[in-house]
C-alpha cells in the first residue's frame, strides 16, 4: 500500500501531538544504467541494464508538534529522500505517510525558485504554493523582505543573486508563512554568521509556538544547539532516535571521527 494523506490543523498546536506518522515507509528508484554500446548493441539497442536502488527501508517515525527533529548521517543515508516524501514531492513505494498540518518545505538552495523572475515575484509564487491567498502575501511580504536584507535587489532577477541572497530570501519566504510543520534539508550551509544566527532564533522561536521542524544536516553543533531530538540515518535505515548528544556521538564513534570543531560543522 502506498499513501500519503494531509489534513489541515488549527494555529494552535498541543505539544506532543503527532505531526507527522509514519509508518513502514519503503522508497525504491529504478534508475538506468547504461555503458558504451558497441557497433552492435548500438544498432539493435541492448545494452541497457536497470537497476534498483533501495533508499528508505522500513521507516517508521513520528513527530510531535513541539519538537525540533535533527536528522543526520553520510551522503547517500537516504536523509533527503525522507524529506522529500514528507514533503509531498515523490511517493513512497509502499507505506503510510500521514501529515496533520500546513507543511512549508525549504529542501535546497533555490529550488522552487525562478531565476528569471524578480525576487519580489517569487515571492508571491512561494507564497500561493504555502496555500496563502494573494493579500496574505501583500500583506507579509513588508515582513519578508525585511527578514531577508536583501535590500532593492528584492526587485532584481534572482538569476544575479548570490547563493547567500538566495539562501535568505528563501528561508524568510519559509518562516515568515509560518507553516505548521518546517522542513529544512541543508539549506542553511549559506549565508553569513549573522544571518545565520537570526534563522537559528527563528527556529527557536516556531518551536516555542508548538510548531514541528525538521532539520537535516551535516553541521553537528548546530544540530545538537537547536534540536531536541535527533535521527541518524544509514543506508535507508534508522540507526538510532533520541536525545542530541548521545545520537551525535554514536554517530561520529561509527565514522571514527575525533571531536574537534571543524567534524562538528562538516560529518
Amino acid at each position: 500500500m502506498n499513501l500519503l494523506s494531509a489534513s489541515n490543523v488549527s494555529d494552535e498546536h498541543n505539544a506532543g501531538d503527532r505531526a507527522v506518522t509514519i509508518n513502514d515507509l519503503n522508497l525504491t528508484y529504478i534508475t538506468t544504467v547504461e555503458k558504451k554500446p558497441t557497433f552492435r548493441q548500438a544498432l539493435t539497442r541492448t545494452g541497457r541494464k536497470t537497476r534498483e536502488v533501495r533508499a528508505l527501508h522500513g521507516i517508521n517515525l513520528e513527530i510531535p508538534y513541539g519538537s525540533v527533529l535533527g536528522v543526520i548521517g553520510s551522503n547517500g543515508a537516504g536523509k533527503s529522500s525522507l524529506m522529500r516524501v514528507i514533503s509531498g514531492i515523490i511517493p513512497p513505494t509502499s507505506g503510510r505517510v500521514e501529515i496533520a498540518g500546513k507543511v512549508s518545505t525549504l529542501l535546497a538552495l533555490g529550488v522552487g525558485f525562478n531565476p528569471r523572475l524578480t525576487g519580489r515575484e517569487n515571492v508571491i509564487l512561494g507564497g500561493l504554493a504555502a496555500g496563502l491567498s494573494r493579500a496574505e502575501i501583500e500583506e507579509q511580504f513588508p515582513e519578508i523582505a525585511a527578514f531577508a536584507e536583501i535590500g532593492d535587489a528584492i526587485d532584481s532577477p534572482m538569476k544575479t543573486y548570490s547563493s547567500g541572497m538566495y539562501s535568505r530570501l528563501a528561508f524568510a519566504v519559509s518562516v515568515v508563512v509560518e507553516p505548521d510543520i518546517l522542513i529544512i534539508d541543508e539549506a542553511l550551509s549559506t549565508g553569513d554568521a549573522k544571518f545565520k544566527k537570526k534563522c537559528l532564533e527563528r527556529i527557536k522561536s516556531l518551536r516555542s509556538h508548538n510548531r514541528a521542524i525538521i532539520i537535516v544536516s551535516h553541521a553537528l553543533a548546530t544540530i545538537n544547539d537547536i534540536c531536541n531530538d535527533v535521527l541518524w540515518l544509514n543506508q535507508g535505515k534508522i540507526m538510532m532516535r533520541g536525545e542530541p548528544s548521545a545520537v551525535i556521538a554514536a554517530y561520529k564513534e561509527s565514522l571514527q571521527v575525533a571531536a574537534s570543531p571543524s567534524a562538528d560543522e562538516d560529518v
